[in-house]
């Protein structure tokens, strides 16, 4: 089972360094979970890249409506007081931006309930 915040959702639509090995490994996942703050972040990360000239107006519609497409098809973990109990704590001990906490804290809380281990993917610098 595999957690993926926004940054490796990212490579799995628009070609980056990385992005082959996210897209290899994914289509073995029989499960990817992640945080309902993912589809802010995704589309807020894919129109930047249009505004900084990384992709074209046409090239992002298309890439925007793919993942739009698939979205409903995420595991897909909400954003509540549940989820977000441990990101008091993470934020203390480690230097998180908000979203990155709450992607955590939603791994976490996820791999409590399924007693399971899951793979956190996550492809930015922090």
């Amino acid at each position: 089972m595999i957690y993926a915040d926004s940054s490796v959702i990212v490579k799995r639509y628009y070609q980056e360094p990385g992005t082959p090995r996210v897209r290899d490994t994914w289509t073995g996942a029989q499960h990817v979970f992640t945080s309902r703050v993912a589809y802010a972040e995704v589309l807020a990360a894919l129109a930047r890249k249009r505004r900084e000239g990384g992709l074209s107006t046409t090239l992002f519609r298309t890439i925007a409506s793919a993942f739009e497409t698939e979205w409903p098809a995420y595991d897909q973990v909400l954003v509540d007081n549940t989820t977000l109990a441990d990101v008091r704590r993470l934020v203390w001990r480690h230097p998180l931006r908000g979203y990155d906490a709450i992607h955590l804290a939603a791994a976490l809380w996820l791999r409590r309930q399924l007693g399971e281990t899951i793979e956190f993917w996550v492809s930015d610098d922090r």
